[in-house]
């Protein structure tokens, strides 16, 4: 069933709604939850909070044309939020990992979070994304969105792990440069 049918079965108050988005979207979504956490039955926690969270935002949001957007991000905002919740004294390989890759491009003096909303970092970081190749956009996204391993991105992409540790060093590189020009760091 496409997007457009799924939404209108949201709007008209459907269970149907869940099964359609589940048989449509579920493996992708616990892919993305997956990434994040370890525990199978968080996963599947996050990925059933996921549907429920979209059949309270829908209405009043309609995402016509970004469904799978629009899911991904409660999915991952969610995988998050229980990753910090079963990690809240330690910090985990994966999020430390990441999280250290990107310090590079956003690191200064000051706690950024105390001088910058984040609202403006995701408006950079987006106009960012959009000066860049498509392919450069999605390995780019995919590793710091999506949270995928150097080497899942390498096979589904059908590149070395070398090309894609090269182009993720450059962007992140690029990334604190732009934002360095854009005066969000200093």
């Amino acid at each position: 069933m496409d997007d457009a049918k799924i939404i209108a079965l949201y709007l008209s108050r459907d269970e149907k709604a869940v099964s359609e988005t589940e048989k449509k979207y579920g493996k992708r979504l616990a892919a993305i939850a997956g990434n994040v956490l370890d525990d199978a039955r968080d996963v599947e926690e996050i990925v059933n909070d996921t549907y429920h969270q979209a059949w309270r935002l829908i209405p009043p949001n309609e995402p016509h044309d970004f469904f799978f957007a629009f899911l991904s991000r409660i999915t991952r905002n969610l995988a998050l939020d229980r990753c910090r919740e079963n990690n809240a004294a330690k910090r985990t390989g994966v999020t430390v990992e990441l999280t250290d890759e990107l310090a590079e491009c956003t690191a200064s003096d000051d706690d950024v979070e105390q001088t910058v909303e984040e609202t403006e970092l995701y408006r950079q970081v987006s106009a960012f994304l959009r000066t860049l190749p498509k392919d450069r956009r999605i390995i780019f996204l995919r590793r710091y969105y999506y949270m995928q391993s150097v080497s899942e991105i390498a096979a589904d992409l059908h590149v070395s792990e070398s090309r894609v540790k090269t182009t993720l060093f450059r962007q992140r590189q690029r990334l604190r440069t732009y934002l360095i020009k854009g005066g969000f760091i200093t």
